[in-house]
């Protein structure tokens, strides 16, 4: 009796635990999608905080896969050996540590300081229109001034923090999973890693939400009197608190790992009934066992599981539609926030919550009906080469609607629009000056914009040949404008003019249109990791989607964000000149070229992914696939059970394709 009562408290104990796991892995997936989706929604903010080009920023974003890719062969080789608890544990850590680092500058670097006409030249009025008047501008500073102003290298805490960072997230998911795979129930185990994955749900939703309440206060806040700020969040020379929510992040990071040290290497197995001594020293042996097969069979079969799947045409296409397309919607979803504020002319707070309301709603939805599809109907590999294809294609043609959606460029004064407020070639050259303000004596080169009463925006009020002015901050209203030719008073407000109603309505449409798109293509994602993973052997499938993600991380996740952001650089009209000489961050892009770019480069990619893609159908038409007579079809007997066996493996396979635990033992 005593004996019993023994094994029940173990049972108990273990379940427990293994409870507290469960709980424990969910928040440590809340927390490292929590932290990317945040970097990746305040990148506009660091571009401004240290006066980067857009290329600069992409490879930022890129430095995390980086970072990735750094730690997938020890997770590969060891993870499974060592302490997996304890491992995840440090690497929540490890990520608290990289979004710690990353908020080093906020604290190293002087304040933000943005340009401007109006600060400090209250009292001189230097920067209103004043003839016969002088304009103090110094291109140059002596050598230790310029020294002094290459403080913009304090990016690099950034990068080597993402960098860090990327190399924490890496052993979490695969651990994790296969921590619950050994120790759960076979029934169970789907049940408990769809849980697990709702943090992959609510991370991204809690890190927009806290990117769009930290880009609405100002960077400076614990330092600086905001009342006295002449510009607002919608504007372009805008920094929001970047730093408070990588702060926040670090701290949940953190926190995550605290109780992953005190869990055991090893746990019962659920449901076990035999004595749990003997449970133990059984999996120990069991281990040692698998470990030394697996490593005798890593030498072995390496190199012929490789070449086997480099001559498999269906997976080597499957590869190559999946960069093609990753390259475009990576760079889509990185710089979606700055196609927002440009092209209509929203604030980068607004611009992040829209994409979390109105995206990721559906994208979720997506993924769950796919998979639902493909359990009710019993879909075939066949079948759901054909979903994911045309469900693909039709997202794609609803895609090119998006050149429907347009705002005008802003007027802005000699720039988009002659002084008369006519349209012109952002290119026509420099039309900075005209009669109106050629006696102002004012600066060309500086961005402090201004709204005039006749809807028209001028880079400046000096530019605007405003010569009052009355309040102060953002109430500054500026009078007597020459430039601006109204009926009545001519006055000018700081900021650039509103885009209108039809520009609203637009950014509507435009966003119902990107949630369908949403819905669309991630529907045909389920379907299309069932090609990938029926498309080859079963023991060749770890590696085969082992190499499938490293392929789309290494050829797009990497160089994607570079070259888009390079492309997005070419159609800045406006770049601000610092002291020494240097530029900064752009301060306004020509919307019709950026439109172009942002919207055809994507469907030029994705309309090139479709020649492999139909080279995939053709092919599935006479190919035997390895999975083949696994399909939901009608399979008699014994057959029949181990296809619903196999069908189950893989189905659970899915839900965590890219960072399988057994394809990263291959690697």
């Amino acid at each position: 009796m005593g004996e019993t009562e023994k094994i029940e408290t173990h049972r108990i104990r273990c379940l427990s635990k293994f409870k507290v796991f469960l709980l424990a892995i969910t928040c440590a997936f809340i927390s490292k999608t929590l932290s990317g989706s945040y970097v990746n929604s305040i990148l506009t903010q660091i571009e401004r905080q240290f006066n980067i080009p857009t290329s600069l920023v992409g490879f930022i974003n890129g430095s995390f896969e980086i970072g990735n890719l750094f730690l997938i062969i020890f997770v590969s080789y060891f993870g499974t050996k060592l302490h997996r608890p304890i491992m995840i544990g440090i690497g929540c850590t490890v990520m608290g540590l990289g979004c710690f680092l990353q908020t080093l500058p906020h604290f190293l670097m002087d304040r933000y300081k943005y340009e401007s006409t109006v600060l400090g030249n209250l009292s001189s009025n230097s920067f209103l229109c004043t003839e016969n008047g002088t304009q103090v501008f110094r291109p140059t500073e002596d050598p230790s001034e310029c020294v002094k102003e290459m403080k913009t290298l304090m990016w690099l805490y950034v990068l080597i923090g993402n960098v860090i960072r990327g190399i924490g997230e890496t052993p979490i998911m695969p651990l994790g999973i296969s921590y619950i795979e050994d120790f759960a129930k076979l029934e169970n185990s789907p049940l408990y890693i769809g849980f697990v994955e709702t943090g992959t749900i609510f991370g991204p939703l809690f890190g927009l939400l806290l990117a769009s309440f930290c880009t609405k206060i100002y960077v400076d806040v614990d330092s600086v009197i905001t009342d006295d700020l002449t510009i607002t969040p919608a504007d372009t020379r805008w920094v929001g608190a970047w730093w408070l929510g990588l702060l926040i992040c670090a701290a949940v990071n953190v926190l995550t790992a605290i109780p992953f040290f005190f869990l055991p290497k090893t746990l019962a197995k659920e449901g076990a009934k035999d004595n749990a001594d003997i449970i133990k020293n059984d999996k120990e042996e069991k281990q040692k066992e698998e470990v030394k097969k697996e490593n005798d069979r890593i030498t072995k079969d390496f190199l012929p599981f490789m070449k086997n799947l480099f001559c498999n045409p269906i997976y080597m296409l499957f590869i190559l539609v999946s960069v093609i397309q990753f390259n475009a919607f990576v760079s889509m979803m990185i710089f979606m926030p700055k196609y927002l504020e440009q092209q209509y002319g929203k604030s980068t707070s607004e611009a992040v919550f829209l994409i979390g309301i109105y995206n990721l709603p559906p994208i979720c939805f997506g993924y769950l009906f796919g998979g639902l599809i493909m359990k009710k109907f019993k879909i075939t590999v066949k079948q759901a080469a054909h979903i994911a294809f045309w469900l693909s294609f039709i997202d794609y043609l609803l895609y090119f609607l998006c050149f429907l959606m347009i705002c005008d460029n802003s007027s802005v004064a000699g720039l988009t629009a002659s002084y008369k407020g006519v349209q012109q070639d952002s290119h026509v050259g420099n039309v900075i000056l005209a009669d109106c303000n050629m006696d102002c004596n004012c600066q060309t080169n500086i961005w402090d914009p201004v709204c005039g009463s006749n809807g028209l925006s001028y880079m400046s009020a000096c530019l605007a040949g405003c010569e009052t002015f009355v309040g102060t901050g953002l109430k500054m209203v500026f009078q007597n404008c020459s430039c601006i030719q109204t009926l009545g008073n001519s006055s000018a407000v700081l900021g650039l003019c509103d885009r209108g109603h039809d520009c609203s309505m637009m950014l509507q449409y435009f966003l119902i249109l990107s949630s369908v798109s949403s819905f669309i293509y991630s529907l045909s994602a389920i379907p299309g990791y069932m090609v990938l993973l029926r498309c080859i052997k079963p023991e060749e499938k770890s590696l085969g989607v082992g190499v499938h993600t490293f392929s789309t991380r290494a050829f797009a996740g990497i160089p994607a964000p570079m070259y888009f952001g390079a492309l997005l650089d070419s159609t800045c009209l406006h770049w601000p000149t610092f002291k020494c000489g240097e530029s900064g961050a752009c301060r306004i892009y020509d919307s019709t070229t950026f439109r172009y770019i942002y919207i055809g480069l994507p469907i030029a990619l994705r309309g090139l992914s479709f020649i492999p893609a139909i080279l995939i159908l053709i092919i599935l038409r006479k190919y035997h696939l390895p999975g083949e007579n696994a399909s939901l079809g009608s399979v008699p007997g014994e057959a029949k059970v181990a296809g619903k066996e196999n069908e189950c493996q893989e189905m659970d396979q899915i839900s965590k394709v890219l960072d399988n635990d057994e394809l990263k033992t291959k690697l």
